[in-house]
């Protein structure tokens, strides 16, 4: 049998461009149902044409074929109905005792001194929420430092590293890697491709949670495993309050002997459009819902033996996995290539259409999980979101920074400190560096008898 032959023109670079489709992209395309994506070949200039080509060719066509057809698929499904968390399974502030707290600590302090504990930073996007066109990470949310979202998390983990005696060498970079997720195609409701321009397939990303196929086609879940990780610590960028390599919350996970763990705070009130955590289905893994999955009912609903409501722990992203649960996330998810569809606007050669943005969430994990365990923490110490531009009603830089200098001024007076201050205090405070403190503690040096000026950075 002869080959398919192709008739090739020259492009204004000199080029070889093809005149026609290859026929075996051609063909694997119509075995999808994607041939559509040729349609206008015969408008497109040489250059285009190779454009588009290398469009097509960069994507695993068999791979978002599956994800789509099981995505579709799995809409509509019946699923198993949710149940509060059992208290079996939440460690609250209020019963923690202070035995407890030590014994977990110094487990997490030795498990980060033998190199045990990676942190996996889900860095986001730019920042265009808050307009900004940087990573989200460099956002200067307004302290008295300056200092971004990414310097004080790294700090935080050089501070965790000197606690646990071992900190990390001035310079060095090797303990850094950075990789990237990916995109995936748009698709209409009937599961094509939308294109975006005539030679460019619209795509998005896949969503945080497509960090554990990431980890895995980057080959780092094998290079953690090399380098002894036994435990993985995963939050996301925009919270200015997050505790990086929790040595307390480590100590616990390990403690428990879970899977999978999380910090959680309590739900502000019933109505409060958080995702919150829930057993799915009698004896069911733990799970993560949104809001919207909770009628009113649900969400109203009082636990009468604590007086709490039966849905109160939100998720904040706060997470920490055995390494090998991770292996297990990454098989799994790519197995069952279930996707989230968001129906959004997407732009298209015909403007903007409504169509569907496949993804994946970071709590997408907790299913596959044998036991999971949650760590509640309270909200004016550990979490102040970063999401939406000033002047917007909540989680905003302005109402991150006054979280975080409320929060180190508490720490300062209880070590001893004064302040003076020429605006009220409850618009200012003082910022304690990460390197000089973790979580309040070994202020005392520092600041006891000493008066500090608000706004002001208190260093070493």
């Amino acid at each position: 049998m002869r080959e398919p032959t192709m008739v090739m023109g020259i492009d204004n670079n000199g080029g070889a461009a093809p005149t026609s489709p290859p026929q075996l992209l051609l063909e694997r395309l119509k075995d999808y149902g994607q041939e559509h994506v040729f349609a206008l070949w015969d408008e497109l200039s040489p250059e285009e044409r190779h454009l588009i080509l290398n469009d097509i060719q960069s994507l695993d066509l068999s791979r978002i074929d599956r994800i789509i057809r099981c995505s579709l698929r799995s809409q509509g499904l019946p699923v198993a109905a949710i149940e509060p968390v059992p208290e079996s399974c939440v460690s609250s502030v209020e019963e923690r005792t202070m035995e407890e707290r030590e014994r977990w600590l110094k487990m997490g302090l030795k498990a980060v001194s033998e190199g045990k504990l990676a942190v996996l930073l889900l860095s986001g996007g730019q920042g265009t929420r808050l307009g900004s066109s940087d990573p989200k990470g460099c956002f200067n949310i307004g302290l008295p430092s300056g200092k971004s979202l990414f310097q004080l998390q790294a700090e935080r983990i050089l501070c965790a590293q000197s606690l646990a005696a071992q900190a990390m060498k001035e310079g060095s970079a090797d303990q850094v890697t950075f990789f990237q997720q990916v995109t995936i195609p748009c698709i209409s409701k009937d599961g094509r491709y939308i294109m975006e321009t005539r030679y460019k397939v619209a795509k998005s990303p896949d969503g945080n949670g497509g960090v554990y196929s990431a980890l895995k086609s980057s080959r780092l879940l094998e290079d953690m495993t090399t380098k002894g990780i036994k435990y993985v610590d995963c939050y996301g960028v925009d919270n200015a309050l997050v505790r990086v390599a929790d040595p307390t919350f480590l100590g616990y996970f390990i403690d428990k002997g879970v899977a999978a763990s999380a910090k959680v705070v309590r739900k502000a009130y019933p109505q409060e459009k958080v995702c919150v955590f829930v057993r799915r289905g009698k004896g069911g893994p733990l799970t993560v819902v949104e809001y919207s999955e909770l009628d009113q009912p649900l969400s109203s609903a009082i636990n009468q033996q604590t007086g709490r409501l039966r849905f109160c722990w939100s998720n904040v992203c706060l997470h920490m996995f055995t390494l090998d649960f991770l292996n297990q996330v990454a098989n799994g998810l790519e197995k069952d290539s279930i996707y989230h569809l968001a129906e959004k606007k997407i732009p298209s050669i015909h403007g903007y259409t409504m169509g569907l943005k496949l993804e994946q969430f970071i709590f997408d994990a907790f299913p596959y999980a044998p036991s999971t365990a949650l760590f509640e923490v309270l909200r004016e110490e550990e979490f102040a979101p970063v999401k939406n531009a000033n002047g917007s009603n909540y989680d905003t830089p302005d109402s991150a920074r006054l979280l975080v200098l409320r929060l180190h001024t508490r720490w300062v007076v209880a070590a001893g400190g004064f302040l003076t201050h020429s605006v009220p205090l409850y618009a200012t405070g003082v910022e304690v560096s990460p390197l000089c403190s973790y979580a309040g503690e070994n202020l005392e040096s520092i600041c006891r008898g000493r008066t500090f000026h608000a706004p002001c950075e208190i260093t070493f």
